[in-house]
């Protein structure tokens, strides 16, 4: 379904400053360069399978556990057997020559056939991607499948295996501030599956990130900020509950700002996961509407939000009963579905609450 250009999904359009402070914060996404001059911070066709995704179990929710004597190391063993550390090679052209740079960054692995889950950043602009198990093992030419193109995810293929170690993804949307959390990654790129530990330090944070040279800059919303530290390195990898559930996929930390990083949360990438796992292919859901820092929306031309009746000016305060804001950005909540899903807006109309009905269209970059 073609997408016309002005119904890109952009949720709080308005909302470069993080709520609450009103402060505009400059960030770093995290992976890491290795190649080159000195070390500098990066920017940086699926297969079908029958191997299904292993999701939180209906009816529980591991974000009300909390850590105690001895289950940081527990969960930290069990979820590491999961992470991976992700090293590329990009062919970079001078006026000297050309020569190869490396970089490396962190993954999750998110089906025992082999689909991992990572940061866009990560493996931009690499002609060649490798991928190193928690137990040392090595994968060479790795396939990047498909990547979302409204937010900093990547999806990747290992090829020929059938029992690898799968995490468990939980529930992004019922998080709390102050709740406890730990972050796993390959810390500067040479400290394979390093853990901190934090809290949830706050949620729905509208960030915009560069990498080290501010070359390039990406604006991200709905993200969780936590106070575990997430070093060079460890883009891609896991923001952990106590249950041992991964809830989030860190991508930032601020250069002008201790114990602050930012995690993508982990329901925004279900939608396309569920498709690649089932299909083999993935499309990005979307609506159509920008939203500003009030969740009031400017309806795309021809989007699936207009078609529905949505109207410029309208609020949107849930969906599917999903509180926005709380919960989440409304890009990140409709990310846990799929195009050709409907969906239930609960919107504010000149002071009337109404509810909408609208199909999802799927986003073609």
């Amino acid at each position: 379904m073609e997408e016309n250009k002005e119904t890109k999904e952009v949720p709080e359009k308005a909302n470069a400053k993080s709520k609450g402070n009103g402060l505009l914060v400059f960030l770093v996404l995290v992976a890491i360069v290795l190649g080159g001059v000195g070390t500098t911070f990066s920017l940086i066709n699926f297969f079908k399978t029958d191997t299904p995704i292993t999701f939180l179990g209906s009816g529980t929710d591991g974000n009300s556990a909390n850590f105690v004597e001895g289950s940081i190391a527990s969960v930290a063993e069990k979820v590491s057997a999961s992470v991976v550390s992700i090293v590329t090679s990009t062919k970079q052209k001078t006026i000297f020559g050309n020569y190869e740079s490396g970089a490396a960054g962190t993954g999750v692995i998110v089906s025992a056939d082999g689909y991992i889950l990572t940061n866009k950043h990560v493996i931009d602009g690499a002609n060649k991607i490798n991928v190193i198990l928690d137990d040392g093992t090595t994968y060479e030419n790795v396939k990047l499948v498909t990547t979302d193109p409204l937010n900093d995810i990547a999806f990747l293929k290992i090829d020929g295996v059938d029992n690898l170690p799968v995490a468990t993804l939980g529930d992004s949307k019922t998080i709390n501030v102050g709740q406890q959390v730990i972050a796993i990654g390959n810390a500067l790129g040479q400290y394979q599956n390093t853990v901190t530990a934090g809290i949830i330090s706050g949620t729905g944070r509208a960030i915009t990130a560069s990498d080290g040279n501010g070359s390039a800059s990406e604006t991200l919303y709905g993200m969780i900020q936590t106070d575990a530290a997430i070093n060079s390195g460890n883009s891609g990898g896991p923001l952990v509950n106590a249950a041992g559930e991964v809830i989030g996929i860190n991508t930032a930390t601020s250069t002008t700002a201790e114990n602050m990083g930012f995690a993508i949360p982990i329901s925004s990438v279900k939608g396309m996961l569920a498709q690649l796992i089932e299909g083999g292919s993935a499309k990005r859901a979307f609506l159509g509407v920008y939203t500003d820092e009030n969740y009031t929306v400017q309806v795309g031309a021809n989007s699936p939000a207009a078609k529905a009746g949505v109207k410029d000016g309208d609020t949107i305060v849930a969906i599917n009963g999903v509180k926005v804001g709380r919960s989440g950005s409304a890009s990140n909540i409709i990310g846990e579905y799929k195009p050709g899903d409907t969906v239930q807006l609960t919107v504010i109309r000149d002071g009337n609450e109404i509810a909408i009905n609208v199909t999802l269209g799927g986003y073609d970059k």
